[in-house]
């Protein structure tokens, strides 16, 4: 067997990069979620980080502000659909 066949398992600074990578993805999901999407990435941006937390991050407060955020967006979704009598409709163009 050669070198490239074998699988070696993952480093630990590679490990530890991909759980910054995802509490930065749950940074920004929540960051996007307030203006869009708020239904979909408001969880998503909640369960990356408690993951991202659950494992462990050089970047806890990153993943911190993720859940935080997260939970902005489904509060945002709550009062637009509250303040709207028949929900609230994105409405494009003229």
């Amino acid at each position: 067997m050669t070198s490239s066949q074998i699988h070696a398992p993952a480093a630990p600074a590679q490990v530890r990069k991909e759980r910054d990578e995802t509490a930065v993805a749950s940074f920004i999901l929540g960051l996007v979620g307030l203006v869009f999407f708020n239904i979909v990435l408001g969880p998503l941006a909640i369960v990356l980080g408690a993951v991202t937390l659950v494992r462990g991050t050089r970047r806890r407060w990153r993943a911190a502000l993720g859940i935080a955020l997260g939970v902005a967006d489904l509060v945002v979704l709550g009062v637009l659909m509250s303040t709207q009598q028949g929900g609230f409709v994105w409405h494009f163009g003229a």
